[in-house]
């Protein structure tokens, strides 16, 4: 067993009664540390797509006269870049799927996480935006395939008790992903800041090419589950192995799959297409305190001086940026001044997107473990309706009301728990609504055909950009209107399975 002196057992229940860690033996533990690996590392890469977003847009797009034009432009190509994203992971989650029941586990784990680690390192090369965005695309096939196969591999390998534990921790540990990729962020953003690095988001992309070293650790050590074996080797199974025509041919998986979806698209539109946008939220909201801070001590350090024509360039300079004067051409000795400090209020406004990245993901992982631990003692289905009214109530609170620099660390975490728990119940839940022949691929058909209709999200929100174009808070009106999608998973629960203290279907 390269090493390891456990076999490990198929996930059947036991008698036992004491804690669900004590039926795991050593390969148990083997599995769900490369598993959560595996998906860590695919979280970093989205997350590091996510606050890089605004500062990469900024560098591939053509400029503007306009300053407020350049931003809208910023954040418009933002969303699609994340809609072309979006749908090459669900592309990659349908292939993969298949794959994922058809050859195996672990070998489809292994192909997902070469493809998304270096298609992320790929991205550092971008020259312009639709170069950017077919890296994106190339990455999305990569990290499609590795939910569904991640949580295939851990809930058959897993004992009965352990499986809704261990599912609901390997996707809080994810939050540890998106945690580096925020920590990484702030890194670059003093680094920028003290003028160090240019462009920092070509370097945070390098960084995401690491995870490939993790295939290696897969290729030596990890097995097939047994109970995938066992069905690849039924010859009367072996040609239905991760076919969907054989999913949509049984009324009760197709009805699962097609209720699934309709649950899966409900929390990752609303995490896409809303929650995600919560850094540049903050980066809006601070972005006007950050620039009468740093231009107060460029101004306070030129006085010092005694350079008294700088000290009026940079209240020209500082004056025009809080204006957000559309339209208007500064003078060059004033440009060449605000060309020294946006650096510096760059780098500041990357370390509080950063820091915001950081609070919705320290919620995450005690969302997403506390959605395992309840659905354990009251059902799947009344847990998720829980979360989602959270999701809605906690995402509208953070768009429409967060004005203070303070409400960083209480709002924006309640609104990370309360969204991302809904992650480790698609984790938990969606394994369970089908049999083993089937599981990766119904899985993948839930999670990632959903985000198909979830790349739709930020087009959405793109357009309701534009609408609110004229209004100088657009990205609140349109994170508040688009959060009702959470209400949307509601309707598809009455008719869903409880599958609480259930056996896996065969």
């Amino acid at each position: 067993m390269h090493g390891f002196d456990d076999v490990p057992h198929s996930a059947e229940a036991s008698g036992a009664t004491g804690p669900w860690y004590q039926e795991m033996n050593r390969y148990h533990w083997f599995v769900l540390v490369v598993a959560s690996l595996g998906w860590l590392f695919d979280c970093l890469d989205q997350q590091l797509f996510i606050l890089a977003r605004p500062a990469a847009m900024k560098d591939l797009l053509p400029k503007l006269d306009d300053p407020r034009a350049f931003q809208e432009s910023v954040k418009i190509y933002g969303n699609y870049a994340t809609s072309i994203f979006l749908v090459g992971w669900a592309s990659g989650g349908l292939i993969f799927g298949v794959l994922g029941d058809r050859i195996g586990r672990a070998k489809t784990m292994l192909m997902t996480i070469l493809i998304y680690s270096l298609c992320t390192g790929l991205s550092a090369l971008s020259t312009g935006f639709w170069d950017f965005a077919a890296y994106r695309f190339l990455t999305g096939l990569g990290v499609g395939g590795e939910f569904a196969v991640g949580v295939a591999l851990v809930a058959e390998v897993m004992p009965t008790r352990a499986r809704t534990y261990t599912l609901a921790l390997l996707q809080a540990i994810s939050a540890f992903g998106n945690i580096s990729a925020a920590l990484i962020n702030i890194g670059f953003g003093i680094a920028e800041e003290q003028k160090l690095v240019t462009s920092p988001w070509r370097w945070m992309f390098v960084i995401g090419a690491v995870p490939a070293l993790l295939a290696l650790v897969i290729r030596r050590r990890l097995k097939e589950p047994e109970q995938w074996q066992k069905a690849s080797h039924d010859r009367a199974v072996t040609k239905q192995l991760g076919s969907y025509a054989e999913l949509f041919r049984n009324p009760r998986w197709k009805k699962h799959a097609l209720l699934g979806l309709v649950l899966a698209c409900s929390g990752v539109i609303g995490l896409w297409a809303v929650g995600f946008f919560t850094p540049d939220l903050t980066r809006y909201v601070q972005r006007k305190p950050i620039i009468t801070q740093v231009y107060g001590e460029q101004i306070a350090k030129a006085r010092g001086e005694d350079h008294v024509e700088r000290v009026s360039q940079l209240e020209a300079a500082r004056d025009f940026e809080l204006a957000g004067s559309a339209g208007a051409t500064l003078p060059p000795d004033i440009a060449d001044v605000k060309a020294t400090v946006d650096p510096i209020v760059n780098g500041r406004l990357s370390r509080w997107g950063g820091l915001t990245s950081m609070m919705i993901n320290i919620g995450a992982f005690f969302g997403m473990f506390g959605f395992g631990a309840v659905s354990q003692q009251i059902g799947r289905k009344p847990t998720f309706a829980i979360a989602f009214l959270a999701a809605f109530v906690s995402t509208a609170a953070v768009f429409g009301l967060m004005e203070e620099f303070s409400q960083i660390f209480w709002m924006v975490p309640i609104m990370g728990f309360c969204q991302l728990s809904l992650f480790a119940g698609y984790a938990i839940y969606f394994p369970e609504l089908f049999p083993t022949h089937l599981r990766s691929t119904g899985t993948s058909f839930c999670y990632n055909v959903g985000r198909f209709v979830a790349a739709t999200g930020p087009l959405v929100q793109a357009r309701l950009l534009k609408t609110f174009a004229a209004e100088t808070e657009s990205l609140r009106y349109a994170g508040v209107t688009m959060c009702t999608v959470f209400l949307v998973g509601l309707l598809v629960l009455p008719f869903l399975p409880e599958t609480r203290g259930k056996p896996l279907p065969e």
